[in-house]
């Protein structure tokens, strides 16, 4: 990276990020309740509201959201006349699923082959950072040349939609020129992208009932009904031969004009068996970016272990259905649940229960904005050139920000690289991506400003 003052102090400021993101990524909060305390994520929120008042943020509140979760708000005032820019990232994390596939405890930073390992390193905890990091460089160097509004939100991960809920209650609250949301990131490390396109998502949950309780398989088996079997059938019937996603009355053949992802190093990427095969047809990007994708993320049956020869009355799973561009997730749901209601075999009761959803996402790419950040990334990033891709994971926020600000130009960038394994197990960042977006950010501020 060229020598200049931000750059400069963003190194400077690295061991302290370092610190910071430890003390964030150490509270469990994640927004299930069920499963994790509530004061983990209330303990992260006034982390968070802490770290903006000693940066001198204004009117910093925990916003209670009607999901039961807190978003963390504050303002920091700029030059009079000058533009106002969200910057938007979420302190919730994904449950660390296995924690004895961890290398290290997921909920201790640990550092191992240069990556910082941690859930919510890089989604998105280390967000956080990034925006405190660009603005503690501009204050070191000049001052902050715009209005500054920061966004923490408490339950991104779980798609309920209480700060999207809450953002149009409030509508004058979030308003801005800009925003940027630092929780999307570069295709590969080293390479600077923006993420100009994401999928939307509904998520339900699917019941099928057969019988007034289990039965003996061999009294029963052979002609009771088995909800599991029929649970399956369904399942089944959401997918094609190839894999292809086939949910009926739903388009599921656009094209992504953009950044091409090389199958090879998708499977790299992906972590892919050797002898097994990508599913789907297309290009690699077509399949990831610009069509649907359904996904059973959880099932409900006997564990194996201590299994009983029985004919299982019920059975449940939980169904994730990613939404392209373009198509409306309330219609795409209608379309899922009539698929999985006319798909249920036996004449099985079945029931569908919606308990997630966001839109997709497109941005205007020939903003001022986009200029703004092309600029700054070419500083951050010497030699290469900004890249446009889309994101396969949801942000359910963007769509309802850019409904409630028509004018406002957002942009996507944050350090979930394919390396960083968010999701999964051993999620980590890289700190060389952190140091270099939020001198990004830091310049692409001043630049916005100057603009």
């Amino acid at each position: 990276m060229s020598s200049n003052p931000v750059a400069e102090t963003v190194a400077s400021l690295m061991p302290k990020a370092r610190e910071e993101l430890a003390e964030l990524v150490a509270f469990r909060s994640v927004a299930d309740f069920d499963q994790f305390p509530k004061s983990e994520s209330e303990g992260a929120a006034r982390w968070v509201a802490g770290a903006l008042r000693a940066e001198g943020f204004e009117d910093v509140a925990l916003l209670d959201t009607p999901d039961g979760t807190q978003s963390v708000y504050g303002r920091l005032p700029g030059p009079e006349g000058a533009r106002t820019v969200l910057l938007y990232a979420h302190y919730d994390v994904q449950p660390p699923l296995d924690e004895g596939g961890w290398s290290s405890p997921p909920f201790e930073l640990t550092e191992r082959d240069g990556r910082w390992y941690g859930r919510g390193a890089a989604d998105c905890k280390g967000g956080v950072i990034m925006h405190l990091l660009a603005l503690r460089a501009l204050k070191a160097s000049g001052g902050v040349p715009v209005h500054v509004k920061v966004i923490a939100e408490g339950s991104e991960e779980q798609g309920t939609g209480g700060l999207e809920r809450y953002a149009e209650q409030h509508p004058e609250l979030l308003k801005a020129d800009a925003i940027v949301i630092g929780d999307s990131g570069n295709f590969r490390v080293g390479m600077p992208t923006v993420t100009t396109a994401l999928r939307g998502m509904t998520l339900v949950r699917v019941q099928v009932d057969t019988l007034e309780g289990n039965l003996h398989s061999g009294q029963f088996g052979g002609a009771a009904p088995d909800a599991l079997a029929a649970l399956i059938r369904v399942l089944d019937s959401l997918r094609a031969e190839d894999g292809s996603t086939t949910v009926d009355g739903l388009a599921g053949e656009s094209a992504w004009q953009g950044l091409q992802y090389e199958e090879g190093q998708f499977r790299k990427d992906a972590k892919v068996l050797d002898g097994v095969g990508l599913i789907g047809s297309g290009t690699v990007a077509d399949r990831i970016w610009a069509r649907p994708a359904v996904t059973v993320i959880g099932i409900d049956c006997p564990p194996v272990l201590g299994a009983t020869p029985s004919v299982q009355a019920s059975a449940r799973a939980l169904v994730s259905l990613r939404v392209p561009p373009g198509v409306d997730a309330s219609e795409a749901t209608k379309l899922l649940q009539g698929h999985v209601e006319s798909h249920t075999p036996w004449g099985a009761r079945v029931r569908v229960e919606q308990v997630g959803q966001g839109q997709a996402f497109r941005a205007d790419t020939t903003s001022p904005a986009y200029r703004a950040m092309a600029d700054a990334m070419a500083v951050a990033y010497p030699g290469e050139e900004m890249q446009y891709a889309g994101q396969g994971g949801s942000i359910p926020l963007c769509n309802t920000l850019a409904s409630l600000y028509p004018d406002a130009e957002i942009l996507l960038i944050g350090l979930s690289e394919p390396e960083a394994q968010i999701h999964a197990v051993n999620e980590s960042v890289s700190p060389e991506e952190l140091e270099r977006l939020s001198v990004t950010e830091a310049l692409f501020l001043r630049n916005y400003a100057a603009g």
